[in-house]
């Protein structure tokens, strides 16, 4: 999906600096550092609070004024900490603008006073929407800039404007009521951390920052025409809804964001019932494979919720609502002591089948 330019290597990256010189007594040492917001600095600074001091973190940096004052901010509590900042830029090729955002991107490092490595990577859709696509190239590249970087912590500048919007969306197709905990402030993917410190942080309070930040030093964030263009689905919303529910329901990010909070600390409390369920289960050592007259002991919905469970473990996507319910309903009809060979559920190039009372996932292109 991906493809990397230098040969497997950052397509560019900015020297690593020495500290700047400390400044004369009474002289402000750089400008910047007075455009940092006091909330959004707090939020940055106890999402590191955990680093030792050294420690390399990285920025996800479009260049955008989001990104950017993340940037900003994470260098100012770097500094503080003794970490070392890496700020990492995706060149997607989708603008025409876009080799003028990297150069921004290089340039505000520079003025951070940290290294900066870009990856160009080519979107292949694949069946899927641009915006999946895009998003799916942009995780695996800078997940190969952060090992390149000897990096483990990422921060990525999501606020609760964005929060917003993903619940938004992902209610209006039909995601359930656990997948309204939209986006996580910590989570682990492709072997990283990925911490957003800024989901409860409104996008008012960023823009008014990295205004403030223009006066004082000049740089100006890139600005993306497809966050509001109207074929995209968040671009749609921005543009279209977002104006009408501004006008009706003012506090509807707040509110939407605060759900989405709401419905992750259910779904932590759901996962961690579906773990119990699954150790119930007699597992398999690798996950492979459970009891079937144990699962169907279960009340319904555990059985649905330890499904998932298990899905999640194999490392499987989930499959569509109707989908799973055909699984549910094929798996509490067969004969629970022995082989049902009519019980050959297909999904992302595995088997599911039932093989002497157990329900066994087969990597194998065929089932036996």
């Amino acid at each position: 999906m991906t493809r990397a330019g230098g040969a497997g290597r950052p397509d560019k990256a900015s020297p690593r600096h020495s500290p700047r010189p400390r400044a004369a007594s009474g002289e402000h040492p750089d400008p910047w550092l007075q455009a940092l917001d006091p909330a959004l600095l707090r939020a940055v600074d106890a999402a590191l609070a955990g680093q030792p001091a050294g420690a390399a973190i990285g920025v996800a940096l479009s260049a955008g004024a989001d990104s950017a004052m993340l940037a900003a901010h994470a260098a100012g509590v770097a500094r503080r900490r003794g970490l070392r900042l890496h700020c990492f830029h995706i060149h997607h090729g989708l603008q025409a603008e876009a080799d003028d955002w990297q150069a921004r991107a290089h340039r505000l490092a520079d003025l951070l006073d940290a290294g900066c490595h870009s990856r160009r990577v080519a979107v292949d859709v694949d069946g899927r929407g641009m915006e999946a696509a895009a998003r799916d190239a942009r995780y695996a590249a800078l997940a190969e800039l952060a090992v390149h970087a000897g990096v483990g912590h990422v921060l990525l500048a999501h606020h609760q404007d964005d929060q917003a919007e993903t619940v938004l969306l992902r209610l209006l197709r039909g995601t359930g009521p656990l997948g309204l905990a939209a986006m996580r402030p910590v989570t682990e993917r492709n072997g990283l951390v990925w911490i957003r410190p800024w989901l409860d942080q409104p996008r008012s309070a960023i823009l008014d920052c990295a205004r403030r930040f223009e006066t004082l030093t000049g740089w100006r964030p890139a600005d993306d025409p497809s966050n509001a263009d109207g074929r995209y689905a968040r671009g749609a919303l921005r543009a279209r809804l977002a104006p009408v529910l501004d006008e009706r329901w003012p506090a509807w990010r707040r509110n939407l964001a605060r759900h989405a909070a709401q419905a992750g600390e259910l779904s932590d409390w759901v996962e961690a019932a579906a773990q119990d369920d699954w150790l119930g289960l007699d597992p398999s050592p690798d996950g492979r494979d459970f009891s079937l007259a144990a699962w169907r002991a279960l009340p319904a919905p555990r059985q649905v919720q330890v499904l998932r469970h298990w899905l999640g473990i194999l490392g499987l996507r989930m499959p569509t609502e109707a989908r799973l319910r055909a699984w549910l309903r094929q798996l509490r009809e067969v004969h629970a002591l022995g082989h049902d060979r009519s019980v050959q559920l297909r999904h992302e190039g595995v088997w599911i089948v039932v093989r002497r009372g157990r329900v066994c996932c087969l990597w194998k292109t065929r089932v036996e």
